[in-house]
């Protein structure tokens, strides 16, 4: 076990009624960090945090806290905490007792309790509202107090399950900001589950995006977005044109029927790959000025950029811009080697792809507007 790891996973699976629902994982989280488990239901991420808190025992593997093997060791003594999707906390307590509650239970002495909840109640800026019944605070109080009570036992590891998704847009970002300022200051160890991309990007020191009970990648938010390894990845992971390419030699590809510099290398020559363009990074030209031509489709204006949709041969583009196209419009898209990211073919290769089905979505919701 490495020093600075503080959760190893080695070869876990866990199958539920013969479905397999984690299988060979493998992942090392080091301590003090901000790690997210990000996936679409089903993948296994909230499984994966089940094992780690002791509600769940592997079928296969081990779990290592610490370096030492944990499995079989309840949930109770392990020194983590969990923060639900629901809060759960209790109605009939106010917010001071609620955020005592675990500390009672470890038998602290009162002068140390009420010195602990003041400040919990510091960290999470709720001051004041000691006395206050839980039904009468906000969501996002909720939220806070939820925090308070689980980091109030200093765990050294916190296990956040989709705790922000009940919450509105507004107040979710604010909370993913909260929560990160919360992790740095305590310097405790948070491992968050959540589907959402855009919450994984924003507050997480590395990123484990998951799908059918399997790690896809590990990486830094950067790593993961700009350097997805496989189609899965690339899609779910913001927006993009996923197309066949072949690679003609190192730094060279070939796609669309023209041939394109690139910063890969170390590939087959001539091996068939995904060629990954992310919207933002394609520029619309003047038709003859482009390496690619095209007529738009749809227009989708989203307040800081258009989202436009581009017929090449069939193959709907999305490119993101900033600048105003009209349907109908004969349009060259100027693409630069850096916005070119080749992948290695996978079990995802083909699956993934055009935006067709955003195209005719598009189409139908404006035809059913117009009808109405």
């Amino acid at each position: 076990m490495k020093k600075d790891n503080i959760v190893e996973l080695k070869n876990v699976s866990v199958s539920f009624d013969g479905e397999q629902i984690l299988d060979g994982l493998n992942l090392d989280i080091k301590d003090k960090e901000f790690i997210t488990l990000l996936g679409p239901s089903g993948c296994g991420k909230t499984t994966t945090l089940r094992l780690i808190a002791g509600f769940l025992e592997p079928d296969e593997g081990d779990i290592f806290f610490e370096g030492n093997r944990i499995n079989g060791v309840p949930a109770y003594k392990r020194q983590v905490n969990t923060i639900f999707q629901r809060y759960a906390l209790f109605p009939h307590l106010n917010v001071y007792e609620n955020i005592a509650f675990g500390l009672r239970v470890k038998k602290m002495p009162e002068k140390d309790i009420k010195t602990k909840v003041n400040e919990m109640l510091e960290l999470v800026n709720l001051k004041g509202l000691e006395k206050r019944n839980i039904d009468t605070l906000s969501g996002g109080q909720q939220q806070r107090i939820a925090i308070a009570r689980a980091i109030a036992n200093h765990p050294k590891v916190l296990l956040l399950d989709e705790p922000l998704a009940a919450l509105d847009l507004k107040l979710r970002k604010d909370m993913q900001k909260e929560l990160k300022k919360i992790q740095e200051q305590l310097g405790i160890t948070f491992i968050f589950v959540t589907h959402d991309q855009e919450e994984a990007l924003t507050m997480s020191d590395r990123v484990v995006v998951m799908d059918s009970g399997k790690i896809q990648q590990v990486g830094t938010p950067q790593d993961i977005y700009n350097e997805p390894q496989n189609a899965f990845v690339a899609d779910f992971i913001g927006e993009s044109n996923i197309l066949d390419g072949i690679m003609l030699k190192d730094f060279s590809v070939e796609f669309s029927g023209q041939k394109f510099e690139c910063l890969d290398k170390g590939f087959d020559t001539n091996e068939e790959v995904d060629v990954v363009v992310r919207p933002e990074d394609v520029d619309i030209v003047p038709a003859e000025k482009g390496m690619l031509r095209g007529v738009v489709t749809s227009v989708s204006f989203l307040g800081v950029h258009y989202e436009i949709i581009v017929d090449i041969g069939g193959f709907k583009w999305m490119i993101q811009t900033t600048d105003e196209n009209f349907v109908g419009d004969n349009v060259g898209l100027y693409i630069e080697p850096d916005a070119i990211h080749i992948m290695k073919k996978s079990e995802y290769s083909g699956k993934y792809g055009d935006y067709s089905t955003y195209s005719e979505e598009i189409e139908l919701l404006s035809e059913i507007d117009e009808e109405e």
